[in-house]
């Protein structure tokens, strides 16, 4: 699947809404965005790279050259990157923020509700569509890998700058204090969920590639 990279995976799902509801979906966006404490139990969830809902009205979808298409509907665009599985990812949504995905999926057509979940897949699951091309600069690592890398990264700048002024002995002190502060991110971050066959084909050859390469 072309939406899968590493750890890391691109969800779209386009949902068609009454052209006589989506104001109230456009003032509920408004809101959310004065008072981004409402999506506290989104912002929370580490595994989510980001997540953006836009409404596309029915006059405003590009020509490209076919003439202009006569919609019944206006769509939500639900655009998202994260690490884990479709699974963990749909549950965690669920369970963080269920009467916020009511909202923002308010005028949405046929939209069962977030609770129970099973109802709520099952309306992704035929309303999401494949994304053509996803890229992904870091595909063996999630953002929980990339945060321990930059505060490794940042731990060996001080020690550097640190072992050009201070004693041996203070040194010392210095880097068990760092060593202290970064052990959780020291650990092997390992591969990703086999999501697809290509996905773990992409671990195996790169496993291979470390080994030649001796790292």
């Amino acid at each position: 699947m072309s939406n899968i990279a590493g750890k890391a995976y691109a969800m779209t799902v386009i949902t068609p809404s009454p052209t006589s509801r989506t104001w109230i979906n456009r003032l509920l966006f408004m809101v959310s965005r004065g008072a981004p404490g409402t999506l506290g139990g989104l912002l929370g969830l580490s595994l989510i790279h980001f997540a953006r809902w836009v409404i596309v009205k029915r006059d405003q979808w590009p020509d490209l050259g076919n003439g202009p298409q006569n919609l019944n509907y206006d769509y939500m665009i639900f655009c998202s990157n994260f690490n884990g599985t479709w699974d963990q990812y749909i549950d965690a949504f669920s369970d963080g923020i269920p009467n916020g995905l009511n909202l923002f999926w308010y005028s949405a057509f046929r939209y069962p509700k977030s609770i129970p979940v099973t109802a709520f897949k099952n309306y992704i699951v035929h309303n999401q569509i494949d994304t053509n091309y996803y890229y992904n600069a870091t595909p063996g690592s999630a953002q929980r890998d990339v945060k321990c890398a930059l505060k490794v990264r940042a731990a060996l700048a001080d020690l550097a700058a640190r072992h050009a002024r201070e004693t041996p002995e203070q040194f010392a002190e210095s880097y068990a204090r760092a060593l202290t502060s970064t052990q959780g991110c020291l650990g092997e971050p390992g591969y990703g969920p086999v999501a697809s066959l290509s996905t773990e084909a992409a671990d195996v050859n790169r496993a291979a590639a470390f080994r030649r390469e001796g790292v």
